[in-house]
Order: C-alpha cells, then sequence, then structure tokens
C-alpha cells in the first residue's frame, strides 16, 4: 500500500507566502495617497500594460505583481460594480464591499489552492458629500493572502514598501493639491528598492478620483500634464 506524500500544513502556508512575496517584489510599486480634491494613485509603469484602472464611479483600483491574475481581478471588480449598480442603484457601489470581495477571493485561492495569487491590490473610493456616512475618501489594502487592511491618508505596496511608507509618513499633509501630490507619489516611487532614482513623465502611470467631478470621478493623467505638475 502507497502512503500519501505528507507535507506539514504550516511548512506549506510558509511556503505559499514566500512565493506569493517573491512574485510580488518583482513588480514595480505602487502610491495611492489623498490630496486636497481627491484620491491620486502613481505607479512606475514605463509599459503599454496598466496597472490602474476604473472600477465604477468613485472607485478606482491599482495592482502589483503578476499583471494576468491582477487584472482578472480588476475585471472581475468591474463586472460585481455593473451588476449591484443595476440591482440597487449606482450611489450604492461601495468600495468597502469591493475590497471585502476582493479579500475573500483571494483568501480562498491562497487556502485551497496549490499556487496562491502573486498579487496585491488597492482599492480606492473617493468621498461624496451628498452621500451620508460616506463624506470620507477611503482606502483598502488587499494582500495575497486575503489579508485586508484600511488605511488612513496613503498607502504604498509592491515589494518591499518600508521606506516608501516611512518617506510618507515624513513628506506627507492634508490639503496637497495636485502638483504636491504627483511629486510626492514620485518621489516616493524613487525610493523603492527595484526602482528608478530619476523616474520621467513618461514612466509614471497616474490616475486621480476628483472628488469636485460629477458622475464618473475617475481620470488618467497624459504624459504632458504630468511633466507639468512635476515642473
Amino acid at each position: 500500500m502507497t502512503f500519501p506524500f505528507y507535507v506539514n500544513p504550516e511548512q506549506m502556508t510558509q511556503d505559499k507566502a514566500e512565493f506569493a512575496r517573491k512574485g510580488i517584489a518583482r513588480g514595480k510599486s505602487i502610491v495611492t495617497l489623498e490630496y486636497a480634491s481627491g484620491v491620486l494613485m502613481v505607479a512606475e509603469n514605463p509599459l503599454q500594460l496598466q496597472k490602474l484602472g476604473e472600477i465604477y464611479d468613485r472607485i478606482s483600483f491599482a495592482g502589483v505583481g503578476k499583471f494576468s491574475e491582477f487584472d482578472r481581478l480588476r475585471k472581475m471588480g468591474v463586472q460585481w460594480a455593473d451588476v449591484e449598480g443595476y440591482r440597487f442603484s449606482r450611489e450604492d457601489v461601495r468600495g468597502k464591499a469591493l475590497a471585502n470581495l476582493y479579500s475573500q477571493l483571494l483568501g480562498d485561492e491562497f487556502t485551497r489552492s496549490p499556487k496562491p495569487f502573486e498579487v496585491e491590490i488597492v482599492v480606492a473610493e473617493v468621498g461624496d458629500d451628498e452621500l451620508s456616512g460616506h463624506e470620507q475618501n477611503a482606502i483598502y489594502r488587499i494582500g495575497f493572502d486575503g489579508t485586508i487592511s484600511d488605511q488612513k491618508h496613503f498607502c504604498a505596496i509592491g515589494g518591499s514598501v518600508e521606506n516608501l511608507t516611512s518617506h510618507l509618513e515624513a513628506n506627507f499633509q492634508e490639503g496637497l493639491d495636485l502638483p504636491g501630490a504627483v511629486r510626492l507619489g514620485r518621489a516616493t516611487l524613487q525610493r523603492a528598492e527595484n526602482g528608478s532614482p530619476d523616474l520621467p513623465a513618461e514612466s509614471l502611470e497616474i490616475v486621480l478620483l476628483d472628488r469636485d467631478g460629477t458622475g464618473r470621478r475617475f481620470r488618467r493623467l497624459p504624459d504632458e500634464e504630468v511633466a507639468s505638475h512635476l515642473g
């Protein structure tokens, strides 16, 4: 009789976590931060593949790690938001509910699958003064194992982000204007271990959620506008 191969569950969990972290570390970091008129996402991305995207009217998405996996999650989020908005109303589509959905999906995949997702994602929602209980901006960070955290003011994902977070803690100020937020985002990414010490506008992918807008709040900044903000 042949006995099945046994692997310690704790060792298996550690191995899967290490595998996911290595995959995420190979990707370029992403910074999300609040500014005076909304929420800004800044990524080092000289390629045509987009790491930042729109989910719904007031919700955006950022992913780092394996592109095919986090892009699949982004598309799932768009489909979920469309259905929720159709079933109820557009105002009922919330970033917190989407972040919880991603947390459940990633947690289940990490537990059940031999190979976990090699991704780390951020869901950001811009506040709206006309929606009771949702006047404040919200930033949620979801890890490869489904862990979810509510971030205040800013967030960095991808690889080793301790020095990025330290730079944000030391330099972030509430009420930053858009040029100031763009410059802070770039200066933070330049401190990434696998980042470039001099990031030109064409190597940055930047999107924002405009609190002062109407309808769709998502906007992607072209290279010319990024360059003008960087001065």
